[in-house]
């Protein structure tokens, strides 16, 4: 089975946490099922279930070394997430808002690698997206429930975790038109017309994954009214999942991740990265 997750980290009725379901035949995917899952612990309880899936998360799966660097923290993946974890989400602002405050202009986040390939938003970031809390949140979970993080962490084959990154393939599709909003005010018309192009090309598979998004029609129809975007963003996870098993098949025992990635930091999956010297 293949995973697509739109995550948040404070999961409720309103914005549950929105979980793709599909498998890859061949260069189609088709999109199973949509699971919604309105707690952490319920998430949780998802992910310890037996049953066997790759899987692409939005959610970053690493901080950037500099920052863990400079921080004092331990160096080591595992050790450095349980630290993390550790802290409380305040504490994570504010030891994160010190960092920045200490930094020149223009330079107040620290990177990892994979952000410049990819175009996403530094780990360390605690709003405007707020994934540093998605991290604090997410990873905690993935760790006890046992799955596998290739190149970062062994655990249960069965069931593979990878870090997705929708806006990579959105804007392959349609550069930066927005597309989706939580805001009411802003969900409009315009934003709608958006996901149906973005729809409308993976099911005609016009991206550099080689892959085909197979859909129902009441599947398109709310992958189109889902003004916030959960559903569509939980399909583009769904396909890079896809690539990543595809990339497995074809011998690639980190899923399609470059094998000299940063271990401490992770990759975003799909994201495009140099052969290295």
């Amino acid at each position: 089975m293949l995973l697509g997750v739109d995550f948040t980290s404070r999961p409720g009725r309103r914005k549950p946490i929105v979980l793709a379901l599909g498998e890859r035949r061949g260069e189609a995917v088709h999109l199973s099922d949509f699971v919604r899952i309105e707690s952490l612990d319920g998430f949780l309880h998802w992910l310890r279930q037996e049953r066997a899936w790759v899987g692409a998360f939005d959610l970053p799966f690493g901080l950037p070394r500099a920052l863990v660097q400079a921080l004092g923290w331990p160096m080591q993946w595992r050790a450095c997430m349980q630290h993390y974890a550790g802290l409380s989400r305040a504490q994570v602002r504010t030891v994160f808002a010190a960092y920045c405050a200490a930094r020149p202009a223009g330079q107040k986040f620290a990177h990892r690698a994979t952000d410049g390939p990819a175009g996403s938003s530094p780990s360390m970031k605690w709003v405007n997206p707020p994934v540093a809390l998605m991290l604090h949140a997410g990873m905690p979970l993935l760790l006890q429930a046992g799955v596998h993080l290739p190149g970062l962490c062994a655990g249960d084959a069965r069931r593979v975790a990878l870090e997705g990154y929708p806006g990579l393939l959105v804007r392959e599709l349609v550069g930066r038109a927005s597309y989706k909003s939580d805001e009411r005010a802003r969900q409009t018309p315009e934003r709608a017309a958006v996901r149906a192009r973005i729809a409308q090309a993976l099911e005609h598979g016009r991206t550099r994954l080689g892959l085909r998004l197979q859909l129902l029609p009441a599947q398109r129809a709310l992958l189109l009214q889902d003004a916030s975007g959960d559903h569509l963003d939980a399909v583009a996870c769904l396909m890079q999942a896809a690539w990543a098993e595809r990339a497995h098949l074809q011998g690639s025992a980190l899923y399609g991740l470059p094998p000299r990635l940063d271990a401490l930091e992770g990759w975003i999956l799909t994201a495009p990265c140099s052969p290295g010297p």
